[in-house]
């Protein structure tokens, strides 16, 4: 999903504080690259990503007030086989930039989560240290993309996660937006998150269609 898609201009204006119009309607854009789409949903506004028509996505009766995201309307996007993702939080920060405080890796490649990055995101680099990793790559709609995996959270991440996360924003060119999306149910991530300075802007799914 390198390439630049219409989806990434609500994601950079809401990245500076401009959000669709909250009027309960959803909004119906091409499909990603890669045979994937997507629900989007802002603050009374939805966005979805997809190759049916708009016609066809308003028969389950969407709307930009939670039902965008509803198990029926995804299952109909996706189609009776398709993938379904996870419901994420989406989030933004801004780079630091200055020197990098992480090294680039180039013996991550069996790492689960750098392998459940390449599958949907491209030019993912990997970076990190003794505390865990970090991937940035060109994600949902081309927008750059953050995630973080600790090495050892059995113990509690002792503050590594935050940590990493402030590392992780000085590899990104101060003040460009960065985006990143993670389940409410992890709470800790969350946490993590919200402490370095991320911002949630809405929530989304990502979903690799089977309509025969």
């Amino acid at each position: 999903m390198g390439e630049s898609h219409p989806l990434l201009t609500f994601f950079m204006a809401a990245a500076d504080g401009c959000f669709p119009p909250v009027d309960g309607q959803v909004t119906v854009l091409p499909p990603l690259p890669g045979g994937l789409e997507c629900s989007v949903a802002f603050t009374g506004h939805a966005v979805v990503a997809t190759a049916m028509t708009g016609q066809a996505v308003r028969t389950q009766g969407p709307d930009g007030f939670g039902a965008s995201l509803s198990p029926d309307f995804l299952r109909h996007l996706a189609g009776p086989k398709g993938w379904i993702g996870v419901t994420d939080a989406t989030l933004t920060a801004r780079g630091t930039g200055g020197p990098p405080r992480l090294a680039e890796l180039t013996d991550a490649d069996d790492h689960s989560r750098v392998r459940h990055a390449r599958e949907l995101r491209t030019n993912v680099k990997v970076y990190g240290d003794e505390r865990g990793l970090v991937t940035l790559a060109a994600g949902l709609a081309g927008r750059r993309e953050l995630s973080i995996e600790l090495h050892n959270v059995r113990d509690g991440s002792q503050g590594h996660g935050r940590s990493l996360l402030a590392d992780a924003l000085s590899l990104v060119p101060e003040a460009d937006p960065v985006f990143a999306a993670v389940s409410p149910g992890n709470a800790r991530s969350l946490r993590a998150f919200l402490a370095c300075g991320f911002t949630p802007i809405g929530s989304e799914v990502l979903l690799r269609p089977e309509r025969g």
